[in-house]
């Protein structure tokens, strides 16, 4: 939906995922890559048939961890769309903070995408100031180093859930997969990582004959998969996810109201966000990178309760879900966060047919959420949100945030 006349966006702060990547080290699909390369060099895996057949002269050839060159463009062409949308909003005489953090993926994600907003030249434009993300170091990028029960068995039961359906949608994959391959034992697990394979080899490589093994129904329960894993692990049936996430949500209302973080309790660096040199309090324009697990936590800990609806592990996958990872936090996923004034109050009725646009009243700012440049965050608290919509005043969203900082478990924007 366009600006209603005389709107203006004053502000965004740019919440961004890393580019596509290899996998990580010692992830399910580097393993089982690694294990049957081995096994078809030395010739125990035997000799592979019929759609498995190209397994016969198959060999692991991924990296781990840092971006592929996909990644790099994903970046650099993000910058670019971003500038077209919100450029207007950089003071040319300024050099604005960016943050990012330590790790390589991370970093060169944000350097892509500032070559892409400013040009290669963008060490002119913006400073980027790297985040410790190792334990023991407060990183609201990286949250889940400061949660110690985040990475405990307390907080899995995203992966029970994702295991459960995984038996369930791959069991006919799993049955004719092995009759392709007599020799070599092939387990659901093991399924599921060839069908992990083929995202990552068309991503480093253009394409993977992984992909055609797969029904379109067997890529569907794939996705939903991934949907409970983050529901449990890191979104609202998740024990630590608002916790994870509430330490950047503590640093967007500081910004909003003009004033550094002097006490935290949260992953919030208090180092650099007591310090306005590391924290600036008087940008247009915001940029942060950050980690998918770690965007859904901050979702998450902004109360945004479409999200909430537990999913069933036995599937089917709800076709009216909101909570679909692939829409919302696939690789290079931004949120961007626009803070926008208005003459005067939106007229709750915002429908197509509707005349009206604005209510009597002063001159009203309003957060607004979109994901990814192409739809928005809505369908979350009426009581503050206009018509269902993902825009809320700033001063409701500010008093509901610091009600919720007092009491974490009852979020909402």
């Amino acid at each position: 939906m366009p600006l209603p006349p005389g709107a203006s966006i004053d502000q965004v702060h740019v919440l961004h995922r890393h580019g596509s990547r290899y996998p990580t080290t010692g992830a399910g699909a580097q393993k089982f890559g690694t294990a049957l390369a081995s096994q078809i060099e030395a010739g125990t895996a035997g000799n592979f048939t019929g759609a498995l057949s190209f397994l016969n002269s198959w060999s692991y050839k991924l990296g781990a961890e840092i971006l592929v060159p996909v990644g790099r463009q994903e970046l650099f062409d993000s910058g670019v769309l971003h500038y077209y949308d919100y450029g207007h909003l950089y003071n040319t005489s300024t050099k604005i903070i960016a943050r990012t953090t330590t790790q390589d993926r991370m970093l060169k994600s944000a350097e892509y995408f500032m070559a892409g907003f400013f040009g290669l030249e963008w060490t002119n434009n913006a400073t980027l100031e790297l985040i410790i993300e190792e334990e023991g170091f407060n990183n609201s990028l990286a949250g889940y180093f400061r949660c110690n029960n985040s990475n405990l068995a307390v907080s899995e039961g995203g992966t029970n859930a994702s295991q459960v359906w995984e038996n369930i949608y791959l069991q006919n994959a799993t049955k004719r997969l092995q009759a392709l391959s007599p020799e070599f034992k092939l387990n659901v697990s093991g399924v599921y990582n060839m069908q992990t394979l083929c995202p990552y080899e068309t991503v480093a490589f253009g394409y993977s004959a992984f992909c055609d093994l797969f029904t379109y129904e067997e890529w569907e329960g794939f996705e939903y998969s991934i949907d409970l894993s983050f529901a449990g692990n890191n979104y609202f049936q998740s024990p630590t996810g608002r916790a994870v996430g509430i330490g950047y949500v503590q640093e967007i209302l500081a910004r909003l109201q003009h004033h550094v973080l002097t006490t935290t309790g949260t992953q919030a660096n208090l180092t650099l966000d007591n310090n306005t040199r590391t924290f600036p309090l008087n940008q247009t324009l915001y940029f942060d990178f950050s980690h998918d697990t770690n965007i859904a936590a901050i979702l998450t800990a902004f109360g945004l309760v479409q999200f909430a609806p537990v999913l069933p592990s036995s599937g089917p996958p709800p076709p009216s879900r909101q909570l679909v990872v692939s829409h919302l936090q696939p690789f290079a996923a931004r949120v961007d966060i626009e803070v926008i004034s208005t003459p005067h109050p939106i007229s709750a009725d915002r429908t197509p047919s509707s005349t009206t646009i604005y209510s009597d009243g002063p001159s009203t700012t309003y957060i607004h959420f979109i994901t990814n440049q192409v739809g928005p965050l809505g369908r979350s608290s009426q009581s503050i949100l206009v018509n269902a919509n993902t825009v809320s005043s700033a001063h409701t969203t500010s008093r509901r945030q610091h009600t919720c900082l007092r009491q974490p478990h009852r979020w909402m924007v």
